[in-house]
This record gives C-alpha cells, sequence and structure tokens, in this order.
C-alpha cells in the first residue's frame, strides 16, 4: 500500500500533464489565434507558418489554435446533459416500490439502445443537420440509456441495504435517502462510469464531426481537420497528425484522470476501514 501511495502523484501529475497540453490549447488557443494570414499554396511548408498550410491554404497552427474548443465544450456539454436526465431517471427506477413507474421510467430508453450510437446520429443529420447544440443534444441522447441502467442498476443495490431500510422506517425523505446515502454509495462507480464515457463521448463527437455532423466542412475543428486534410497526409502530414494526436491525448488524458480519481478514492476507503 505504501509504494501504491507513493505512486499516485505520478499518476495524477502524468495524466495532468497528457491533459493539459489539448485542455490549453483548446479553451485559451482561440485568444492566441489572432488575425488570419493570406492563404498560401495548399499543403506547403515553411513560408512563416510553423505547420504549414492545409487543404486550402490556411495556417495550421492557427486552425489547431482554433479547433480544440468546439471538440471540447460539446463532449462536456453532451456529458453533464447525459447525467443530468439519467441520474433522476435511474434512481426514481432503483427506489420507487411501484412495477409500473419503474417500468415506465426504464423500459422507453431501451428503443434507444437498439439502434447504434453513430446511426442514430446520421439518421437524424439527414434530416435536419444539426450544429454544435444539436450535436451535444444528439449525443446526450444516446448516451441516456446507457447511463440511467448503470445508474439503477447501481442504486439498486444500494437501496436493498438494511440502512436504507432503517432510513424509510424512521419517515426519512425520498431526497434524503436517494442523495444522502445511496448517492454517496454509488459514487466511485459513478466516477469511474464518467471517465469512460467522457472518452467515449470524445470519440463519438470526434467522429460525427469527422462525417460532416456538427460541423462546416471548413470548420475550424480537429477532428474535421484529420478528415479534410487527409488527402494531404504524405505531402504536409502536420495538418492530420497534430489535431489527431490531441484528440488522442484528451481521451487518453482524461481517462488516467478519472482512472487516478477512483484509485485515491479507493486507497482512502482502504485507510478508513482500518482505521
Amino acid at each position: 500500500m505504501r509504494r501504491l501511495a507513493g505512486a499516485r502523484p505520478g499518476r495524477f501529475a502524468l495524466a495532468l500533464a497528457v491533459l493539459a497540453v489539448p485542455l490549453v490549447l483548446a479553451l485559451l488557443g482561440p485568444l492566441f489565434a489572432g488575425e488570419p494570414a493570406p492563404r498560401a499554396p495548399s499543403f506547403t511548408l515553411g513560408g512563416g507558418h510553423r505547420l504549414g498550410t492545409d487543404f486550402v491554404g490556411r495556417d495550421v497552427w492557427r486552425q489547431v489554435l482554433l479547433g480544440g474548443r468546439s471538440v471540447v465544450l460539446v463532449a462536456l456539454a453532451a456529458t453533464a446533459l447525459a447525467y443530468l436526465v439519467a441520474l433522476p431517471v435511474g434512481l426514481a427506477g432503483a427506489l420507487t416500490h411501484r412495477a409500473w413507474l419503474e417500468e415506465l421510467l426504464m423500459r422507453p430508453w431501451d428503443v434507444l439502445v437498439a439502434v447504434p450510437s453513430l446511426l442514430l446520429i446520421l439518421l437524424v443529420a439527414a434530416v435536419a443537420p444539426p450544429g454544435a447544440v444539436g450535436l451535444s443534444l444528439l449525443v446526450a441522447l444516446v448516451n441516456i440509456p446507457d447511463v440511467a441502467r448503470m445508474v439503477r442498476a447501481t442504486a439498486a443495490e444500494a437501496a436493498s441495504r438494511p440502512a436504507v431500510e432503517a432510513l424509510r422506517m424512521q419517515g426519512e425523505s425520498w431526497w434524503r435517502m436517494a442523495v444522502g446515502y445511496v448517492g454517496r454509495s454509488m459514487a466511485r462507480t459513478l466516477v469511474a462510469d464518467a471517465g469512460v464515457r467522457l472518452t467515449g463521448v470524445l470519440y463519438l463527437v470526434a467522429t460525427a464531426a469527422f462525417l460532416g455532423v456538427g460541423a462546416a466542412p471548413d470548420a475550424a475543428d480537429w477532428a474535421v481537420m484529420v478528415d479534410r486534410n487527409r488527402t494531404g497526409l504524405f505531402v504536409q502530414p502536420w495538418a492530420v497528425v497534430v489535431p489527431a494526436l490531441l484528440i488522442v491525448a484528451l481521451t487518453v488524458g482524461s481517462n488516467l484522470l478519472f482512472d487516478a480519481v477512483l484509485e485515491k478514492k479507493t486507497a482512502g476507503a482502504g485507510r478508513r476501514r482500518r482505521a
């Protein structure tokens, strides 16, 4: 345990180091992007362009500075919306004693589970192309069923404990049982799921943007940059490699950070039990 505790700060540092670069570029990059320079020939290196030019002659470094905010904000918004809807649905389904209410809360989401996430997004986009807000709502919608089922299963296990029955007999409110006890009992599971979920959401958002959903074909977006510049990969690779590496760093760093947080919580709970 001593070795594990000593390694934990290093794991946090690694997670933060991996995550810091794409996050800083995504959130602060637009502040330093400056005005667009005159366009140069497509897929060229040098000429005052740090990372060369893209498929229409724009400065790649400026596009990198501008292209992360949409990916990060859409992914964070979609993840937050999914939990905002799924948490009360899952908790209510686990804590209710009315079978019809549980069926009413949980079964409609099974329809969405039967349809692949990306296929549903593409079908909706074919009818009404969404913007960034619409893409956030769509990605949140396809994640709600899985989150709700995970919350319900975890909450049902916690709700079956004698402590919850004791709270009921004492006349405690539903809110006190759901949040005060059941919610705290499932916190570590939620943290672990949030790390995996955010990684999946980032992948889905980037894939949707790569396919032209939620972003214009020439938008300053990391996923769009990978798609639009891949024809010049062997001529000017930085236009593809840099945004692709930033997306990978964002997903891997998020997962490492949530894993480190979960490890810390587990180690803290173990110390409290021994005490």
